[in-house]
């Protein structure tokens, strides 16, 4: 599987270099997904730019990305830009449930303002 890494102090950008999301490298793409999240990344910006179509196996890989990502910090999905992968993610309603974000200077200001957001409520939490 194609893709490329750049990590941030902050965030780390997972840019998929696949055309197709698909079984043949959702496989991969979950092992990446443990090893960031085992590295400590806390928050992940997926970037799907570059893709044009997915497949269950892909969305299980997304999904599991959100899941894992879900009490360590932020996961955003971004550049959803082919009319397939948008179509599938409204059909399937992900949409409702993931944090799309359409650009990636979007999902780095995105990030940005959740971690704020935990933070005040950490401070929220010692106070009482």
């Amino acid at each position: 599987m194609k893709y490329s890494v750049d990590k941030q102090d902050r965030y780390t950008v997972f840019q998929v270099e696949e055309e197709n999301l698909n079984s043949i490298v959702a496989p991969d793409l979950k092992s990446e997904i443990v090893i960031l999240f085992n590295e400590g990344v806390n928050n992940l910006i997926f970037d799907l730019s570059r893709v044009k179509y997915v497949d269950s196996s892909g969305l299980s890989a997304i999904l599991t990305a959100d899941r894992l990502w879900k009490e360590q910090g932020s996961f955003v999905l971004t550049g959803i830009e082919h009319p397939a992968v948008q179509k599938l993610i409204e059909i399937s309603r992900l949409d409702t449930v993931l944090s799309l974000v359409p650009t990636k200077a979007e999902a780095v200001e995105y990030v940005f303002m959740e971690e704020l957001q935990r933070e005040l409520e950490k401070e929220e939490e010692e106070e009482e």
